[in-house]
């Protein structure tokens, strides 16, 4: 069996020959692990208009947004390849509309209790939301921008916390 010892470069995805592996996380402590990213689609306001009225073709273009969300996380492993697949113990899903600013942000939160973290998760709840607001509402508005998606926070493991410091488009 061969060794995976990462490159001196820091990107553990990799072992000291550039080749491809998933991390072994097999000696990590268990600890309870949350991840928060957040998001934005941007929109015409009759576009906006529309979700808030409930009256798009398509239904209940937030509620379907969230439980598409909800499932995306659970779903991240067979989507990104180095992923572990997880126990997930929590996903909340909030989406806030922005009338002024014509868009819809999306918040979600991704919980476990494992040895690695749910970063990922939470980034991919976050894009499968926003990417069924669009897939909901292209009929009316094709120029829909996803934008601002990152992780906001993450908590546990040996690594400890980490808070993004300032939204990036402010």
């Amino acid at each position: 069996m061969t060794s995976h010892t990462p490159p001196a470069d820091g990107l553990t995805h990799f072992d000291s020959t550039g080749q491809a592996h998933m991390v072994d996380v097999g000696a990590k402590q268990d600890t309870h692990r949350i991840a928060v990213a957040a998001g934005t689609i941007r929109m015409k306001p009759e576009t906006l208009a529309l979700i808030q009225s409930g009256t798009a073709k398509k239904g209940d273009v937030i509620g379907i947004a969230r439980i598409a969300a909800i499932m995306a996380s659970k779903r991240t492993s067979d989507l990104v390849p180095l992923c572990h697949p997880l126990p997930i113990t929590r996903v909340a899903v909030d989406f806030e509309i922005d009338a002024a600013a014509s868009c819809v942000h999306c918040r979600a939160q991704v919980e476990t209790i494992g040895k690695t973290g749910v970063e990922m998760e939470a980034l991919t709840a976050v894009q499968v939301g926003l990417l069924t607001i669009y897939d909901m509402c292209k009929a009316v508005d094709r120029g829909m921008v996803m934008t601002n998606i990152r992780v906001l926070e993450k908590h546990g493991g040996k690594s400890g916390d980490w808070t993004a410091l300032a939204d990036p488009l402010s």
